[in-house]
């Protein structure tokens, strides 16, 4: 059985993580290595210190080739930050009345109408998702090629970001002399892996919480209706911390994670916790309920702006699976009781799925997106052997390389 290894990049604000899996034909992935490196030069998702970013590339790449035993020679990469954005755009055309049935060539003319759109002059498309066709007003339908009608309509999802600002990415990954097969933003990589085809069609809300970032995407009968980027993560939580209690920056997050809750009440009355002296910090004691309510407000923030951004586009009945939350945000304590709390529906705490290997990679949030993407590219090469969107990209990335050299 043919297997073929891809590698998953995701550039974080808090860590770069390279993912080296083993994908079969059947559709089987085996991570076999997982690199990772502390991120420096790079914030709310996006590169601000070239050299700093490139050499942490390169030590998280050095180190999935390590332990997977795999020479890198290229890399499907994630991509964030605020200056994504998306929209949904509807193109229709008319069969001409002495054909009625529907061709191949109707369906790629009324899909290049859905994806003629103009973009901002320094934006590039990243994505374009087909949401459905319409056969005279019918919905829902799969596949029109075959079908009699007079018109034929299709919805895509697009999303677009500056083309700026993702180069900087590329270009990091470019310094360690390794090529981009392909790009995707996070929350569809990380979707990928934390959703089920049922959960898709049921509908589903993905919010990746990054330290950054968070990403957020919804489906809807199996499709991309909804995605944004929130340029606030977890990271914006362990300065609050930091701020608030006069500790180390480098103390915050394991207050957050070793002693904090996102859910306020629970603690007992002037319950203290006691953080270690260490060198230049004097050590101190800070009250429980106190810490709590310093995350609580910013993952209530984050939560509640999401849903601004959802609901306004998607009714909440129609997301019948409920929220799953994931990224290394999602690992605090009572997190899923505040989200539901936020949302009104369930939410689920969720990881990569369908996935062997060791578990503590597939099992972690935070490595969704990474495990993401090589399910991304498993999909891609298996269904999409045709020319898309991201084939576009991927020539407009290597046409750039070419133009630096």
């Amino acid at each position: 059985m043919r297997t073929e290894i891809h590698v998953g990049l995701e550039i974080g604000t808090s860590k770069i993580c390279a993912v080296v899996a083993e994908c079969r034909a059947d559709g089987v992935l085996r991570v076999l290595g997982v690199g990772e490196a502390p991120s420096r030069g790079v914030r709310k998702g996006e590169v601000v210190d070239f050299d700093n970013a490139s050499q942490c590339v390169h030590e998280a790449l050095s180190d999935a080739e390590e332990k997977s035993e795999t020479e890198i020679e290229s890399v499907w990469l994630a991509v964030s930050g605020s200056h994504i954005r998306s929209f949904n755009n509807r193109g229709a055309i008319a069969i001409p009345d002495d054909v009625h049935e529907i061709s191949e060539q109707d369906v790629e003319e009324v899909e290049y109408k859905a994806q003629e759109v103009s973009l901002p002059k320094e934006n590039v498309f990243l994505h374009s998702l087909v949401q459905g066709y319409y056969v005279d007003g019918q919905k829902g339908v799969m596949n029109p090629v075959g079908m009699l009608g007079s018109k034929l309509e299709t919805d895509f999802h697009i999303i677009h970001g500056m083309q700026n600002r993702i180069q900087n990415a590329v270009r990091c990954v470019r310094e360690c002399q390794v090529k981009i097969e392909g790009i995707a933003v996070n929350s569809l990589a990380s979707a990928q892996v934390v959703l089920d085809q049922k959960q898709k069609e049921a509908g589903a809300l993905v919010i990746d919480i990054g330290g950054g970032v968070t990403d957020f995407i919804t489906y809807l009968d199996g499709a991309v209706h909804n995605s944004g980027v929130l340029a606030v993560g977890g990271d914006h939580i362990n300065s609050d911390i930091s701020s608030r209690f006069r500790i180390p920056a480098s103390r915050a997050e394991k207050l957050k994670i070793g002693e904090g809750s996102a859910i306020l009440g629970h603690s007992g009355e002037g319950e203290k916790i006691v953080i270690k002296n260490d060198t230049g910090f004097a050590g101190m004691q800070i009250d429980r309920e106190d810490l709590n309510y310093v995350i609580h407000v910013r993952f209530e923030e984050i939560f509640h702006l999401v849903k601004k951004q959802v609901y306004g586009a998607v009714p909440e009945h129609l997301i019948g699976a409920g929220v799953m939350l994931t990224g290394g945000g999602s690992l605090t304590r009572g997190i899923r009781e505040l989200a539901e709390s936020v949302f009104e529906i369930p939410v689920r705490l969720t990881s990569a799925k369908a996935v062997s290997g060791p578990t503590s990679a597939f099992e972690n949030p935070r490595f969704s997106t990474a495990i993401g993407l090589v399910k991304y590219a498993q999909a891609f090469r298996a269904e999409m052997p045709e020319e898309t969107v991201l084939d576009r990209v991927a020539r407009w990335v290597s046409g750039w390389f070419q133009k630096s050299d």
